[in-house]
């Protein structure tokens, strides 16, 4: 470390004579004596209307409060119920004399952040057009606008509104101050109140944090990364980000020699360090004390930098936030004990619960058995491909918006490619046909997603998942691989594009903050505005369906008795390339999703590994891991909470579909129950076809049977108001016993010959086409007995082999006619029968003919 100078003011000094230029000699100009007199005229009018203007602007600026720029001011986090959480700010805070700040760093600080400072007296028009300069000549970044001063009075003093009055009570209060404080006081409260990352302030602070080290043991490399880190100091955080923290070490070094602090060799010889060389060990990290609820509290850090005017670690703040305690603790204690589930091996997770109505967020689980401060958050940091669980968003989400849906929709699980020839399969290689959109759905088949996002397109596709919050995450051009989920999201991301299905179609970003109140009470509303991001008709038939996939599909591990839950599985795939390489087992995946709601609480849940050369194993319980942990952590919270089923807007109509039929169409009054689909449609968008599958033909008509005794046959005749492609089934009894069918037939008559005499014969038409059948037509007729019957022939009857059928005994009969039993085959010397042999029976056989001629 390089010698200090013995008082203040010969520091000052020689840090003032380093950044001190040569004046340029005036040059003489003539001037028309009437014009330089009006410009002075016009000047002082100018002075003393500006002059006016400012003392206005002022008027009400803070006066200064030597308290508050010497002692950072803490902020408070309260939960959802305004109960204080914790304090952030009075960690990670060592404050530093002037005297005990080593040169070095002081002139890093200089350098970068106001190398006039020994000069002005709290403003620089002359850095002010510097930086400017150098912003457009050596990039964004390269020098502020603001001086040291400057910084120093925005921090403590003022609110943080964007406003001319502002900019000008900070140039009053920057004048002040450099009269009532001197220039080494004022880089003392600047040194030790600036926000470094990791949760600390002050450079000597961070100097043990990042380094371990005292700050006098600081070197020239590690002073510039310290003096870079306050411009952004997330985004140049050397543990996060070392790259980016490199680079801005190196402008740091860079203005360093280019205003004479160091010399040209030292800056090459620190910019050849890496900057990973002295950082401290990640194990020694990992042992830091963590906070409590930290990665709730991690996202309330993300949102109040996000908001970019304020830090929270110093600015006195207090922040109301949407922490539902009880549900942290029990997220907390589901991913850090077996209580829950059966972890296997060191399987992360990731969960985020949310209030399905406002987006705020309840709970955040970042990952199991969290180490440090301000660790890697499985829940708002993770980005993995999402499998699955897109596709209600990016394929079935935009067909019902942009093309009316229903949710009786027919697509077709077939062998199937990508537009560009690539064939795309299922997780089972297997196809199922025809299948509503629903139940495509439901069994969660990858062709008919496909199939659904080919047919909506690409562009609404994208705009569809954009109003649902993802629109910085999917790049400007979707491939139709979106489809399946393979680009990559966060569970918060995830939460919040299902809540808006749960939510009637109303998307708010998730938040974990509800105000912030300032320091002068001023209250800042940070609750995002709620926007219409679909149809309500979207939104409902969405949730229905996944109602059915959480029932009967895929998820059925998420179901919860007595609660109406929606959701949606998703798993990733490994490469073949990756299973050869990393020798996963069969079946291994390396992210299993849940995403589902009811009509209270949102959660997404993701397990996997950190590194994807780790694979869930291939049994069915480990990569059911998310449905196990949505289903417990929701039930909990649900307990006591009134949760009622979603409901159907006047948007929506419930239609009565027959089953299989494609495009899909009404189910007829003759549809057998089973054969019915009850399902949703958009109304005005219904079917407009009824099926006829089941719907009955019209009954043969002028049924008449009568009997011709010189033939001895009945001849039965109909008529019929059906058009071609009918037949006719004709069946008779006999006495009243059981009906036989006799011939379908597409004739309107049909003779049978030698009835027996005295007997009661009905018969019954009925008209069928394909499945369709009509009620059947019915006459009878009785055959009179003759007055005087002959006894029978012995020789006659039996076994002469001409005659139809055999005697008492089973014979079988030729191929005019078979008969069996104890009956006696009706026969006249020839043997009567049909040609067809169809005369097989009981003694009340009836034996019908085709032919005139085959009678003898």
């Amino acid at each position: 470390m390089a010698d200090k100078p013995q008082t203040r003011e010969e520091r000052r000094k020689q840090i003032a004579a380093k950044s001190q230029k040569p004046k340029r000699k005036k040059t003489s100009k003539g001037l028309v004596k009437k014009i330089f007199l009006g410009l002075v005229i016009l000047g002082i009018v100018g002075l003393l209307i500006g002059a006016g203007t400012f003392a206005f602007m002022v008027q009400d600026a803070p006066k200064l409060d030597e308290t508050m720029l010497k002692d950072p001011i803490s902020s408070e986090i309260y939960d959802k119920d305004n109960e204080l959480i914790t304090v952030l700010g009075s960690e990670n805070r060592d404050y530093i004399e002037y005297e005990d700040i080593p040169e070095i760093v002081e002139n890093a600080v200089i350098a970068t952040e106001d190398v006039r400072f020994y000069q002005h007296n709290g403003l620089d028009p002359i850095r002010l057009v510097g930086a400017v300069i150098a912003n457009f000549t050596e990039g964004f970044g390269a020098e502020g606008a603001s001086t040291i001063t400057q910084q120093v009075v925005k921090n403590y003093f003022l609110t943080f509104d964007k406003t001319i009055d502002r900019k000008a009570e900070e140039a009053w209060l920057s004048f002040q101050l450099e009269q009532k404080y001197t220039k080494e006081d004022i880089f003392e409260m600047y040194f030790n109140k600036i926000f470094m990352s990791e949760n600390s302030h002050g450079i000597g602070t961070a100097a043990k944090i990042y380094f371990g080290k005292e700050l006098h043991e600081i070197e020239l490399h590690e002073a510039a990364l310290l003096a870079g880190i306050p411009q952004s100091p997330n985004n140049y955080n050397p543990f996060t980000n070392p790259d980016r923290a490199e680079q801005r070490r190196n402008i740091v070094l860079t203005l360093m020699h280019q205003h004479g602090f160091i010399s040209e060799s030292e800056m090459k010889e620190a910019i050849a360090t890496p900057v990973t060389d002295s950082l401290v060990p990640e194990e020694e990290r990992a042992k830091r004390k963590e906070k409590p609820f930290d990665a709730f509290i991690d996202r309330v850090i993300d949102e109040v930098e996000k908001q970019g005017d304020f830090d929270i670690f110093s600015d006195g703040l207090k922040i109301y936030t949407t922490l539902d305690q009880d549900a942290q603790t029990y997220v907390e204690s589901a991913l850090n004990t077996n209580d829950v589930v059966d972890y296997p091996n060191d399987v992360q997770a990731g969960i985020v619960l949310l209030d399905t109505q406002t987006g705020e967020i309840r709970a955040i689980g970042g990952g199991r058995n969290r180490t440090g401060e301000r660790g890697w958050n499985y829940a708002t940091d993770l980005e993995r491909q999402t499998g699955s669980t897109i596709k209600p968003v990016l394929d079935y989400g935009p067909a019902i918006e942009h093309l009316n849906w229903g949710t009786y929709h027919m697509l077709e699980d077939k062998p199937y490619k990508y537009s560009n020839g690539e064939s795309i399969s299922n997780w089972n290689d297997k196809y199922e046909g025809p299948m509503t959109m629903r139940t495509a759905l439901a069994k969660s088949r990858n062709i008919p997603a496909l199939q659904a996002l080919q047919e909506v397109g690409l562009e609404k596709s994208r705009d569809f998942a954009e109003n649902l919050g993802l629109g910085e995450s999917l790049p400007e051009q979707l491939t139709e691989s979106a489809a399946l989920g393979s680009y990559e999201l966060s569970p918060l991301e995830m939460v919040g594009a299902y809540a808006a299905f749960g939510n009637n179609g109303y998307y708010t970003e998730p938040h974990a903050i509800k105000k912030i109140v300032l320091r002068d009470n001023t209250e800042i509303d940070m609750s995002p505005e709620t926007e219409v991001a679909m149809k309500d008709y979207t939104a409902f038939m969405i949730t229905d369906m996944l109602k059915t996939a959480v029932r009967n599909g895929t998820g059925t591990a998420a179901n919860i008795a007595n609660l109406s839950v929606a959701g949606k599985t998703g798993t990733t795939n490994y490469t073949q390339d990756e299973i050869n390489k990393w020798k996963i087992p069969n079946g291994g995946v390396p992210d299993s999703w849940f995403v589902g709601y009811t009509s209270r609480y949102t959660a997404a849940v993701w397990t996997g590994y950190e590194f994807r050369d780790n694979a869930l194993l291939a049994d069915g319980y480990q990569q059911k891991i998310p449905q196990h942990l949505f289903k417990n952590i929701v039930s909990k919270v649900s307990e006591n909470i009134d949760t009622p089923d979603f409901t159907k807007p006047d948007s929506v109509v419930q239609v009565a579909v027959e089953r299989g039929t494609i495009p899909a169409k009404l189910a007829s009054e003759y549809t057998p129950k089973d054969q019915i689909l009850y399902e949703y449609a958009v109304k005005g968008n219904i079917p407009n076809e009824i099926s006829k599958k089941f719907e009955k033909l019209a009954t043969p008509r002028e049924l008449v049977a009568t009997f011709d005794e010189l033939t001895n046959e009945i001849v039965v005749s109909w008529g019929s108001n059906e058009e071609d492609g009918v037949t006719f089934e004709v069946s008779a009894s006999i006495d009243g016993g059981q009906d036989q069918l006799l011939k379908s037939t597409q004739d309107t008559s049909l003779k049978i010959a030698n009835p027996d005499l005295g007997r009661s014969y009905t018969f019954k038409v009925t008209a069928v086409r394909g499945e369709q059948r009509s009620e059947a037509a019915s006459t009878t007729i009785t055959i009179p007995k003759p007055e005087e019957a002959e006894p029978p022939v012995e020789e006659e009857n039996g076994n002469d082999e001409e005659n139809d059928g055999g005697g008492e005994g089973n014979g079988n009969g030729n191929e005019n006619g078979n008969g069996n039993g104890n009956g006696s085959g009706n026969g006249n010397g020839n043997g009567n029968g049909n040609d067809n042999g169809t005369g097989n029976g009981n003694d009340d056989q009836v034996e019908t003919e085709d032919k005139d001629e085959d009678d003898s």
